[in-house]
């Protein structure tokens, strides 16, 4: 019997609109293209953006605006030394705001590559609208000039790729609970953006060096400008050009198009495989046949007695074997090709915390308690 039958919730979400301005998002559809506009200086263009936010918003917009200046104070004129991150949509650099005495952390866009002014206020949007334990908070941002900056909390300890992949000698690896745990909130996260957000948000990103922790390594989701609302009504999907990361798009996303939840949930499965297996999703470094992790995995996952070969070498066997077996059935779910046949978040979050229970020891007997017929995969 599958596992998702044993842990399905008996719970319903709360599926009731979000008390802050449930239609908020589909307004950020109707905004002018700025390309179009004309400004007389920018104070006008950092007026107007500052009143579209706080129009759609209808008034629940609680982030701060800082002045360029005040967060160049803040990070020491965006000094290299203080730089914690990079990518293609700019750099992320730690800094100090004196007016709040609180750590955070500042991603500049940048101004060659990213989308442009609706695609920010479409982040500053979901994070201010949105609240979440697994959701990563925004302090507050700025739009003085051309500059596009987003503060957020300061996550202590990174993200899940600098403890998964690739660690130095002198890192800790991430122990199995911890890794579980990490799982279970990372798919807690998403479950509040597809079932409880109305409309639904797709999250199009979901990927290791997205997922932030804390100084507890809880985790939170961040940086939502690849975002799109969910389809509503008797719509099946949304179509829109293909973005994210290669590696982690769903196949039928990445061929056609069409974004649905269940595009998050392979996304999910690939970075539930990294968990277990500490590959990366794509690693040029090792031969052909195992470069591409799903590809890798999937013969392996079809025969039980594969299995352990799969599990991350630095875990050292400090795992439960059920525990094992049940964490790649979830895996094995998402990851499935076919968009129907893949569970729905809310089946996983239940899988995971399940999983993550501390009920379960490495190496030590099992109680039959109502909570170990889960993890020997039975039904009453």
């Amino acid at each position: 019997m599958s596992f998702f039958s044993c842990c399905t919730s008996q719970e319903k979400i709360n599926k009731n609109p979000l008390e802050r301005s449930s239609r908020a998002f589909n307004h950020v559809k109707a905004l002018p293209s700025f390309a179009n506009m004309c400004f007389k200086s920018d104070i006008s263009k950092r007026r107007y953006i500052q009143e579209e936010i706080a129009k759609i918003g209808k008034g629940n917009i609680t982030s701060q605006i800082f002045s360029y200046n005040e967060l160049c104070v803040a990070t020491r004129n965006f000094h290299p030394d203080n730089m914690i991150g990079e990518g293609g949509f700019g750099r992320v650099y730690k800094g100090r705001l004196k007016s709040l005495n609180r750590v955070v952390a500042v991603k500049q866009l940048n101004r060659n590559g990213f989308q442009g002014n609706r695609e920010f206020l479409v982040e500053v949007l979901i994070l201010s609208l949105l609240h979440h334990p697994n959701l990563v908070n925004l302090v507050g941002y700025c739009a003085d000039g051309d500059q596009r900056i987003l503060v957020y909390e300061f996550m202590a300890n990174g993200s899940l790729e600098d403890h998964l992949l690739e660690l130095p000698p002198d890192r800790k690896p991430l122990d199995w609970r911890t890794r579980m745990n990490i799982a279970a909130g990372a798919a807690k996260g998403l479950e509040y953006l597809h079932e409880v957000a109305n409309p639904p948000v797709i999250y199009r990103d979901f990927k290791a060096s997205n997922i932030l922790l804390d100084e507890n390594f809880n985790p939170k989701l961040s940086d939502f400008g690849l975002a799109k609302l969910g389809p509503t009504g008797d719509k099946t999907h949304v179509s829109t050009r293909v973005m994210g990361t290669y590696g982690y798009c769903a196949p039928e996303y990445a061929s056609t198009g069409q974004l649905t939840t269940k595009s998050d949930i392979y996304s999910f499965g690939v970075v539930f495989l990294e968990l277990i297996t500490g590959r990366r999703a794509i690693d040029q470094s090792r031969p052909s046949d195992e470069q591409n992790l799903v590809t890798w995995a999937q013969p392996l996952l079809r025969d039980r007695r594969k299995v352990a070969i799969m599990v991350d070498p630095l875990l050292k066997g400090n795992y439960p074997t059920k525990g094992l077996h049940q964490a790649l059935a979830v895996a094995a779910m998402c990851i499935q090709d076919e968009a129907d046949i893949r569970p729905l978040i809310s089946d996983v979050v239940t899988a995971l915390e399940v999983l993550a229970m501390k009920h379960i020891q490495v190496g030590k007997p099992q109680h039959r308690t109502k909570e170990s017929f889960y993890e020997n995969g039975e039904c009453s």
